[in-house]
């Protein structure tokens, strides 16, 4: 399972590390995520297409939103829909506060830069990935996880928004 998700992270992704055109006949986020059992943290990576990501955060809000716009604005945005959509929980389901550090342009996209304090040596965490699940119907979140030395990945797409990481 795993090759299969990295194969698919593989031709999903392919056009962020090149120039390619700005619209895409896919949907995707990556999220790499990485425990620190030293800083008792999570950290977040999650890149994701600029205009998908515009589309998302546009909701409900007055007028489009620019990521490039100056100003504290997209970052403000782009954090309220990361708490929203990006949650983790304790395995025995206590919320963890999802602390947004900022993004980077990067091409046709953007990193989002997170971290999860934990609450002491943990065995893993539940994660909701549901981001532009309500803007895109055929929207794939690939996570990729690193702890312990392991890599392992997950798919949350509509329907299966959610699992138990364990490490």
């Amino acid at each position: 399972m795993r090759y299969l998700l990295a194969a698919l992270a593989a031709v999903l992704l392919l056009p962020l590390a090149g120039a390619a055109p700005a619209w895409h006949a896919y949907h995707s986020t990556i999220t790499e995520l990485r425990h620190n059992a030293a800083k008792q943290q999570l950290e977040l990576s999650v890149k994701v297409f600029t205009d998908d990501f515009e589309k998302a955060i546009s909701q409900g809000q007055p007028k489009p939103v620019n990521l490039t716009d100056a100003g504290p604005r997209p970052l403000a945005l782009a954090a309220a829909y990361l708490q929203r959509t990006l949650q983790v929980r304790t395995v025995a389901g206590a919320a963890l506060p999802l602390q947004v550090l900022g993004m980077q342009p990067e091409n046709d996209g953007y990193w989002l830069f997170c971290k999860v304090p934990l609450p002491g040596p943990v065995s893993g965490v539940q994660l909701r990935q549901a981001m532009m699940l309500e803007a895109f119907g055929d929207e794939m979140n690939i996570v990729n996880l690193e702890a312990n030395g392991k890599k392992q990945s997950a798919l949350f797409r509509a329907g299966h928004e959610q699992e138990v990481l364990t490490w």
